[in-house]
C-alpha cells in the first residue's frame, strides 16, 4: 500500500504523539523535576521604606531539581500594584537553593534566596532605588490534583541598605503550583 506524501506529516505527527504519551507514565513515575508557582503575596509594613503600610502584590517562582532533595529556585515578585502613586512599587528578583522533602502529596521546603529589588513611585517623596535583598524561609505544598498543588509560604525578607529597623521583614504568599 502506498501512502500519499501529503498525509506523511499527519502520520509522523500522530506516531510521535503516541510515542510521547506512552512514555509519559514512565517519566511521571520518576517524579516531577520542576515546579512553577504563581500567587498572591503580602509584605509587612515598612519592609523597604519607612511610613509605608503593608503592600499587596503577586509572586512567581520556578524550582528545578538538580539532586533528589535539592533544587535551584528563581523568584520574582511585585508589590504596590494599584496603590496610590505616592506608595512605592517594589519588584524583587531573587534566586538560590531550595531543599524539599515530602510524601503522600505534601511537600515541605526551605530556601535561601538572594538578589535585588527596585522601588519607584511617581509622586510624594520621590523614590527610585535598587538594593541587594535576600529572603530566608519556606512553605508547604499540598497536592490536590496529579500535577497541581496549593502552596502557603513565609519568608524573612530584607534589603539591608533600605529596610527600616522597625520593620517585621515578613513576606507571606499563597497560590497554585504546577509540577512537571
Amino acid at each position: 500500500m502506498r501512502i500519499s506524501r501529503r498525509f506523511l506529516p499527519l502520520i509522523l505527527g500522530t506516531a510521535s504523539l503516541g510515542a510521547w504519551l506512552s512514555c509519559a507514565p514512565l517519566a511521571y513515575g520518576l517524579g516531577p523535576k520542576c515546579d512553577v508557582f504563581v500567587g498572591y503575596s503580602r509584605l509587612t509594613a515598612n519592609s523597604f521604606y519607612s511610613n509605608v503600610s503593608g503592600l499587596n502584590g503577586w509572586t512567581g517562582a520556578m524550582n528545578c531539581k538538580v539532586k533528589p532533595f535539592i533544587g535551584i529556585e528563581g523568584d520574582v515578585a511585585q508589590y504596590g500594584m494599584g496603590s496610590a502613586s505616592s506608595i512605592p512599587r517594589t519588584t524583587t528578583y531573587m534566586g538560590g537553593p531550595r531543599v524539599t522533602v515530602g510524601s503522600l502529596g505534601v511537600h515541605v521546603f526551605g530556601h535561601a534566596l538572594g538578589g535585588f529589588e527596585h522601588s519607584g513611585n511617581s509622586s510624594g517623596t520621590p523614590i527610585s532605588a535598587s538594593a541587594f535583598t535576600y529572603a530566608l524561609g519556606g512553605g508547604v505544598d499540598i497536592r490536590f490534583l496529579p500535577f497541581f498543588a496549593w502552596r502557603v509560604g513565609a519568608d524573612y525578607l530584607n534589603a539591608p541598605s533600605l529596610s527600616t529597623i522597625a520593620s517585621d521583614h515578613a513576606r507571606v504568599s499563597t497560590g497554585i503550583v504546577f509540577r512537571f
